[in-house]
């Protein structure tokens, strides 16, 4: 009986996230309220709060729900990628990176619409520190640059990225030959600041 209680209580939470998604996207963060969010999803404002103390952590666990996606791509950690210094690998990282950002960028735009909720900082601020440490101890592992230089050059590389992705998700690609002249300048821009 316990297990069904659970099961339900798992559903619940997972439509309020997904009907959450959808009415900020519709109405924007600000805009939307928790009765919004809770008619949505066919539930109640104490339902709500039962499953999330705001909607900040509503869009905290979206973000989160983001990371997970990208992280359960196949390949190699973004560690090794660094520390093999190779090229192709690099490429095929980044590659395999944007080929998600379609599937992340609601979760993104609300995540910008809600960045002045601490949740929300706070959850983005730990994705984006784990992706620049994974970079620093890639470069530590292949003993490239000195301690301050490795965390330099990843938090450089990994903005370029990140800046990049939010011009995509704002604008998108003006045709597939744009994305592969990005994707090869952005490989060029990392080889430079992580293997020379």
């Amino acid at each position: 009986m316990g297990n069904l209680r659970e099961a339900q209580k798992a559903l619940t939470k997972d439509l309020l996230l997904q009907s959450g998604l959808e009415v900020f996207l519709r109405k924007g963060y600000a805009a939307a309220t928790v009765d919004d969010i809770a008619k949505a999803a066919g539930a109640t404002r104490t339902t709500f709060y039962l499953h999330f103390p705001s909607k900040g952590e509503l869009v905290s666990q979206l973000v989160g729900h983001a990371h997970e996606m990208l992280v359960s791509l196949e390949g190699p950690p973004l560690s090794d990628v660094v520390e093999s210094g190779q090229q192709a690998k690099i490429r095929a990282w980044l590659d395999s990176r944007m080929s998600q950002w379609d599937a992340i960028k609601p979760y993104m735009i609300v995540s910008y619409q809600a960045s002045h909720e601490p949740d929300v900082a706070s959850r983005t601020e730990d994705w984006y520190e784990q992706v620049v440490q994974q970079m620093a101890t890639g470069l530590e592992r292949a003993d490239r640059y000195t301690t301050e230089r490795r965390r330099v050059r990843s938090l450089l590389a990994f903005g370029q990225f990140e800046y990049l992705s939010r011009r995509y998700f704002a604008v998108g690609w003006r045709s597939d030959r744009q994305r592969e002249v990005c994707l090869d300048e952005l490989t060029d821009s990392w080889l430079h600041l992580l293997t020379e």
